[in-house]
């Protein structure tokens, strides 16, 4: 009797996909540089092990600091291997270490609070698992369809290891000042230059995958700087800061890691929990039984006159214990990612920062290969990665540009793109859309009502003139509103329907709603919410440009429409 053969079931992992028929042929055949380092990896086995540290730390670059001790003093008892560690509580070797689980007291410095000396943690490190090579090449090799992720994962934690010590690491990318082409992006905060790097399985094999990235990271600077900056106050700082200034500011600082100058003997670090809505001649607290003022306490103990008095405070620690800190003698500490969304003027700022023309883009990639030197890797030796130093080659394809066709009532009915642009001079869409019911509001406040008038007669006559077909009137009259009147844009959409409604058009509604914002940086965060109530609520389209483009555009530049 023959056994029955135990197949796995139709939901097992290694039930895989049709094996692909063939590759393509149209177009022109030709090579190109990719922004992928080929990587070989020695057939070696990498042991996983579960890291445990207590007190627990959410911060990774402090569980890195730790780790890191633990290295330093405890080498033997690690059989002098080169640990990586993803911050968490992941850890890797290339060879095992002698012993199942074992635990180590190390001592850190609390950078923190620098008065309280080092802080000691417990640390556990367990053995969890061997991870074999031999299935990654397999997969590599297309002998088997399972991707093995997570000795993958193994091998880019250990491809990390030395950048995270060297630069500020975010995700899966690398920032640092000294990669150049960064610069002040306006409202406190500055762009700095990175790259990202991720190790990634391809048809050539394993390959590191870089390029260049930037983000925005606060000003190191004094807390004072920030606030007149990010609150655009010009000149010396006013008496008192109005009450919508403090919350957009507290929400500006909230989290922001800061350090006291008033002792110049030492050095302590506070993370910002919060600005009083009570100015700081206000603020008192409990000493030895007894009520004192915040300034009376600055006089006293450091001698500091603290000058602006009627401005809030910042606050550290919880509600119940907090720890008040002038601005004045708070400066912020440089490399922390400012993760709140960007306005208008510093997105326009770190795209041109950042954006470069390939060839350029290229030189930049090369650079980062060239400065990290994986060659010369510790932690890759380590782990028997080797990096090529030279940009893959991959073979492309560069495909015909598809005809376009437009309706034969416009004096050009075929266009062939060039080099990926084509316009609409003299084309008329073959199924343009419909806009019957439509309206705009104007909050610039240095344009004129005309000047809004005569753009928005071209817009629609431009759009009927591509085969779209659009009211030439407005449902309602232009509304000029003045800056900050929101309910303006609620106006329109009510007085719309009335006007429908006289005229017998009950259950149709306002479809299209052009908006001119007044210049500035917060422009479309100020009114974007409101305005997008529209959409959300009652299904209105929205177009919204600033005054200076609408000028641009109708007396410069009238092909942008």
């Amino acid at each position: 009797v023959v056994p029955p053969r135990n197949l796995p079931p139709a939901s097992s992992k290694s039930t895989g996909f049709h094996a692909r028929p063939g590759y393509g042929t149209a177009g022109k055949r030709c090579r190109v540089r990719a922004n992928h380092l080929l990587v070989q990896v020695a057939g070696k086995e990498i042991y996983h092990y579960d890291v445990s540290i207590s007190p627990e730390s959410m911060a990774r670059e402090r569980n890195r600091s730790i780790i890191n001790e633990l290295v330093r003093l405890h080498k033997q008892h690690l059989d002098g291997r080169l640990p990586v560690y993803d911050g968490r509580k992941g850890m890797f070797t290339a060879a095992p270490l002698p012993f199942k689980t074992k635990e180590f007291i190390v001592k850190v410095s609390n950078t923190e609070r620098g008065y309280q000396g080092e802080k000691e943690y417990k640390v556990t490190i367990k053995e969890v698992a061997k991870l074999n090579l031999y299935n990654l090449q397999q997969f590599l090799a297309g002998r088997q369809r399972e991707l093995p992720q997570d000795t993958i994962q193994a091998l880019d934690i250990a491809l990390r290891e030395t950048p995270t010590a060297k630069y500020t690491p975010i995700s899966r990318s690398f920032f640092s000042k000294s990669f150049g082409h960064g610069g002040d992006i306006g409202s406190g905060v500055e762009c700095w230059r990175g790259y990202y790097q991720s190790l990634r399985p391809t048809q050539m094999g394993l390959s590191l995958n870089i390029d260049i990235s930037a983000t925005a990271f606060y000003k190191a600077q004094p807390v004072m700087d920030f606030a007149l900056e990010y609150l655009n106050i010009r000149g010396d700082a006013p008496r008192r800061l109005f009450d919508q200034d403090r919350l957009k500011l507290k929400k500006a600082l909230k989290g922001v890691r800061v350090v006291a100058t008033h002792r110049p003997d030492i050095s302590i670090r506070y993370k910002i929990t919060g600005i009083t809505s009570a100015p700081l001649n206000e603020l008192t607290f409990d000493l030895d039984g007894t009520r004192v003022s915040v300034v009376q306490y600055f006089k006293r103990q450091y001698d500091y006159s603290l000058k602006y008095v009627q401005w809030p405070c910042l606050q550290a620690g919880s509600d119940s214990r907090p720890t008040y800190l002038p601005m004045e003698v708070c400066n912020i500490l440089g490399g922390q990612r400012y993760s709140r969304k960007l306005n208008e003027r510093q997105v326009t700022n770190i795209l041109r920062l950042a954006c470069e023309r390939p060839d350029k883009r290229e030189g930049s990639i090369v650079e980062v290969i060239n400065r990290n030197n994986y060659g010369i890797d510790d932690n890759a030796k380590e782990f028997g990665i080797k990096v090529m130093n030279q940009l893959a080659l991959v073979d492309a394809r560069v495909l015909p540009p598809p005809r376009l066709k437009y309706h034969q009532s416009g004096r050009e009915q075929i266009c062939n793109p060039s080099v990926g642009q084509w316009n609409m001079n003299n084309k008329r869409m073959i199924n343009g859309g419909s806009i019957r019911h439509w309206a705009c509001v104007s909050f610039g406040s240095r344009l004129q009502w005309n000047d809004v008038s005569v753009f928005c007669n071209y817009l629609v006559g431009t759009c009927n003139n591509m085969g779209m077909q659009v009211s030439e009137t407005p449902c309602v009259d232009i509304v000029q509103a003045r800056q900050g009147n929101l309910e303006a844009v609620k106006n329109i959409y009510r007085q719309s329907a009335q006007v429908l409604a006289q005229q017998g058009l009950e259950g149709q509604n306002l479809e299209l709603l052009f908006v001119v914002l007044p210049d500035g940086p917060n422009a479309s965060d100020c009114y974007g919410k409101h305005i997008k109530w529209l959409f959300r609520v009652m299904g209105v389209f929205f177009f919204w440009l600033c005054c200076s483009n609408l000028s641009c555009i109708y007396r410069k530049s009238k092909a942008a429409l």
